[in-house]
This record gives structure tokens, C-alpha cells and sequence, in this order.
């Protein structure tokens, strides 16, 4: 069997393995005022949008609150709406960019869930392309990335427009 390596994704597992609170990059992320190199879209009252730095697809969103809270029932109403508010910012922000057929949104709740960071609740937004699936995931267990990440927070950033509300 032939392998594709992948280093970068060490970073994650090393990251993902901790459940320390100062620790946690849901936590460590908003602390630094360079959204760029955080990779943070948007900032909001109690939630605040993210980038994946390890995406399953082009375009792949967190949100999460900046309270570390590891079910949904912890938040209270305002973290609760604005979550449902910035998903939907991201989904017109992917549509004006992306452009994707569909999209998954969801939260991972618990390591046997698939929750890399269970710790500290965050809703995964990821567009979809009709026949996006490929080889790679299933023989390498790689994705392959058509955009760098850069390109992509600049895209969207550029791209969002706060809720009304």
C-alpha cells in the first residue's frame, strides 16, 4: 500500500488530546487579536466564527461560544441564538464565495461521536459539491485541499455580512 504523509495533522492529535481549558484552542484562538493568523471570520458577542485549520472541505466553518462549554444544554438563550444566527452567516457567506451545492452543518458531542475537541462545544459548518467525494479520504486517508487557508479566510472574511438582528 502506497502512504501519503501527512505531519501537519501530528499538531492536531497533539492538540486534540488535552482537555485543559487554557489549553483548549476554542479558548486560546480569541485571545489573540490577529484574526488572520487564528484564522477567526467573525467575532460576535458571545459566539465567534473560525476557519478549520485541519478542514474536511474548502470553505469547512466553526462556531463556537467563547465560553467553554461541552453540551449545548450549558449555554443559556443569547449564546444559544447568536450560534444559530452565525450559522446562518455562514452559510450566505459560503454561498456568495464557494458557491457549494449543499452543505453538512453539526456538532460533534463526545470523543465516540468524532468530537476532536470535545471539551468545548463548536458546530462544524461544511459546504458540500455534488461529486465532491474522491478517492484520496478512502485509499489514503488524505483530503485534498484546492484552496490554502489564507486565500480562503480572505475570501470569506471579505465576504461577510453581520445578521440584523
Amino acid at each position: 500500500m502506497e502512504r501519503i504523509w501527512a505531519p501537519w495533522r501530528l499538531e492536531f492529535v497533539k492538540a486534540a488530546s488535552g482537555h485543559d481549558p487554557l489549553e483548549c484552542v476554542f479558548c486560546a484562538a480569541p485571545t489573540d487579536a490577529d484574526d488572520q493568523k487564528q484564522l477567526i471570520l467573525h467575532r460576535g458577542p458571545t459566539c465567534f466564527v473560525i476557519l478549520n485549520l485541519y478542514p474536511y472541505t474548502n470553505g469547512h466553518i466553526l462556531i463556537a461560544p467563547y465560553r467553554h462549554l461541552a453540551t449545548p444544554g450549558e449555554m443559556n438563550a443569547v449564546e444559544r441564538a447568536e450560534l444559530w444566527d452565525l450559522l446562518d452567516q455562514s452559510l450566505s457567506a459560503l454561498d456568495r464565495t464557494l458557491k457549494p451545492h449543499g452543505a453538512n452543518a453539526g456538532l460533534n458531542l463526545g470523543r465516540a461521536a468524532g468530537a476532536g475537541i470535545e471539551g468545548h462545544l463548536h458546530l462544524h459548518v461544511v459546504p458540500r459539491w455534488n461529486g465532491d467525494t474522491n478517492f484520496m479520504p478512502v485509499l489514503a486517508d488524505t483530503r485534498v485541499m484546492a484552496q490554502h487557508l489564507d486565500d480562503t479566510w480572505r475570501l470569506l472574511r471579505d465576504a461577510w455580512v453581520p445578521s440584523q438582528a
